[in-house]
């Protein structure tokens, strides 16, 4: 199981590194085949002046299922970092309880766990008394109800926020012309705003 942990606007010293991949090494007990784990942590400043620390948790089975859990604490020292980190892992729990409570259907093997890694995995720590049914019959199954169909433009990305910004929306599909393909521009929490760039994997 490969591990790496990112950083922005904060130093991670060895110590807070040790603590961190001690505990999301132990996700591999709740959640067998686990190709890889990446934990991102970032200090942000709001428009409200609101100093925050963000912990984000990326889970990649190796099937392909991708499972991510953030979660963002006021603060900015060592305590708030711990404290981001552990409340990322409660949620990862929760999402990992959820994925084995799926079962397969087939064509879609990838996106629930398999009979044989629920067996062999232990029952995460939230999963226990929390109130919640992960069961495969308490999780309704998800629909397509609505299709529409989006007539691309080429333009920039700055165009692309732009349209979005005008839109009302919080992301717009565009066609950009420096790197021609289909992109996906989207507005973050923080206010700043992501491309998503599609990548075959």
């Amino acid at each position: 199981m490969e591990m790496t942990i990112h950083s922005q606007n904060l130093r991670v010293n060895e110590a807070l590194e040790e603590y961190a991949r001690k505990k999301l090494e132990k996700l591999e007990r709740y959640l067998p085949n686990i190709a890889n784990i990446r934990l991102d942590l970032e200090r942000l400043n709001t428009r409200r002046g609101e100093n925050l620390t963000v912990a984000q948790i990326t889970v990649r089975h190796s099937r392909g299922a991708i499972l991510r859990a953030e979660e963002r604490v006021s603060g900015t020292d060592q305590d708030d970092l711990i404290a981001a980190l552990n409340q990322a892992l409660d949620k990862m729990y929760r999402q990992i309880e959820r994925f084995k409570g799926k079962r397969s259907r087939k064509g879609r093997e990838r996106f629930s766990a398999t009979l044989e890694e629920v067996s062999s995995a232990e029952v995460a720590p939230l999963a226990e008394g929390i109130g919640e049914d992960f069961s495969a019959e308490a999780i309704p199954e998800p629909e397509v109800n609505r299709r529409k169909e989006v007539m691309l433009t080429a333009m920039t990305e700055e165009e692309a926020v732009e349209q979005m910004e005008l839109l009302g929306h919080s992301f717009f599909i565009f066609f950009n012309d420096a790197s021609r393909s289909v992109n996906v521009v989207y507005k973050r929490q923080s206010g700043n705003y992501g491309v998503l760039v599609p990548r075959i994997g």
